[in-house]
């Protein structure tokens, strides 16, 4: 019985007569526990993608960044990830909470590598996990059931160049995101972030902030 793979994978590794490779692939570089070596490239990484379902059954994939061990490995079953401030849509952490089932994408751009996880998850409030974290809303804590690493193949190499000066560090303020303060979300912002607005230089208008972006400033 496979872990990974069914019937409609089945038959297109059968028309392409490769089930033999798949099934190797499953049994060689499949785990359902995450050792040292895994813990070590997840703990490292600042960033990764994450796959989440809908009560639609509509997927999303999200980029979720933060200071690196930001993902942390409690045991060789469990990780756990904060959930930041953001645009107020709760889109991922919605998702969790009317589907469990989840997968992630860690990968380095620089070797290249990457690793692929999935399992099921909850979004906790529990004062303990918030504690991990600084200005984290709610935290996820997640099942793995699953974990492999992909060759890199296909997968271009980029160089890090710096931060985001967004990413929560100790000792050192957050600063407002930029988009909070164009004209066009003032009449709902909360109470705590019209005060950020007044004090990070006021209003701006939308297609300012646009520009910025566009134009690549890393303040946008």
């Amino acid at each position: 019985m496979s872990r990974l793979y069914g019937e409609e994978h089945r038959k297109l590794q059968d028309q392409f007569q490769s089930r033999p490779l798949a099934d190797r692939i499953e049994q060689i570089a499949l785990k359902t526990d995450m050792g040292e070596e895994e813990k070590g490239f997840i703990e490292s990484r600042d960033f990764f993608f994450l796959a989440t379902v809908n009560q639609e059954g509509q997927p999303t994939v999200s980029y979720k960044g933060g200071a690196p061990g930001f993902v942390k490995v409690l045991d060789a079953n469990t990780l756990v990830f904060p959930s930041y401030d953001g645009n107020g849509m709760y889109l991922s952490m919605g998702n969790i909470a009317a589907n469990s089932q989840l997968g992630f994408l860690f990968i380095d751009f620089e070797r290249p590598f990457r690793m692929r996880a999935q399992g099921a998850a909850e979004v906790s409030d529990d004062p303990r996990l918030l504690a991990l974290y600084k200005e984290a809303e709610l935290v996820v804590k997640v099942a793995v059931s699953e974990i492999w690493m992909n060759c890199p193949r296909y997968i271009h190499r980029f160089e890090r160049v710096k931060s985001s000066r967004y990413v929560p560090q100790a000792d050192v303020e957050t600063p407002l995101c930029e988009w909070k303060r164009i004209d066009a979300v003032q009449d709902v912002l909360r109470p705590a972030e019209l005060e950020q607005v007044r004090r990070s230089g006021g209003i701006v208008p939308a297609e300012d902030w646009i520009a910025r972006v566009q134009a690549g400033d890393e303040n946008a």
